[in-house]
């Protein structure tokens, strides 16, 4: 069976257990995923399956990917993804793969970009009390002194200080299937996860537990 899909953050939600309990969920539109690539150990060293998720238009797809396409069908995509299959003779190009996949009370884990926040300073990047805010002080949200004594008499490796925040690549783990919705595409998830709505993500079963 296939590891892993490829889905699209629809935004957050909520709803209610069997037993009454407030859940907060997230909804993503879990593909259909359609196999445009078939790896085999013999000729490609692993077993893996590449999926195709988002139609994209034909003139602004480059001709190599066209004919790459082709061999699955007529369809184009703007997202390709590896997934890990155990037996990927089972597979056909052109096959859709939809959230039917995974089961409900089962724990995956996402893959997302989280939302980026260009450059920031220490406060809002790592959550610095900053400066005193009475008695003339003029450095409230700085980071203050980031040198060392006599020795080594150089900033350390590793400091913390302004710089690119977020837009990194994160992962959420041990996330529970609350509901999924076949005829729609859609699958729910307990609790939030990284990137902004309309965000790519990749949701993969906990293969270690």
């Amino acid at each position: 069976m296939c590891k892993g899909l490829v889905a699209k953050k629809l935004g957050m939600s909520s709803m209610y257990g069997p037993d009454g309990k407030y859940i907060p969920v997230t909804v993503l539109r879990v593909g259909p995923c359609v196999v445009t690539q078939i790896k085999k150990v013999e000729t490609d060293g692993y077993k893996a399956l590449q999926l195709g998720f988002g139609a994209k238009k034909e003139k602004k797809t480059t001709k190599p990917l066209k004919g790459h396409f082709r061999k699955s069908g007529d369809a184009f995509f703007s997202t390709l993804k590896e997934m890990a299959v155990d037996k990927p003779e089972d597979y056909a190009l052109g096959q859709a793969i939809g959230p039917e996949i995974f089961e409900i009370g089962e724990k995956v884990n996402v893959t997302g970009t989280s939302k980026g926040r260009g450059f920031s300073g220490v406060v809002k990047r790592y959550g610095f009390g900053g400066g005193r805010a009475t008695h003339g002080c003029k450095s409230l949200r700085v980071p203050g002194s980031i040198g060392c004594s006599a020795w080594p008499a150089k900033v350390t490796r590793g400091k913390r200080m302004p710089g690119q925040y977020g837009r990194d690549t994160k992962t959420v783990r041990n996330l529970e299937v609350v509901d999924i919705r076949p005829e729609e595409n859609l699958i729910l998830l307990n609790g939030p996860i990284p990137g902004c709505r309309s965000g790519i993500v990749t949701i993969n079963k906990v293969l270690f537990k």
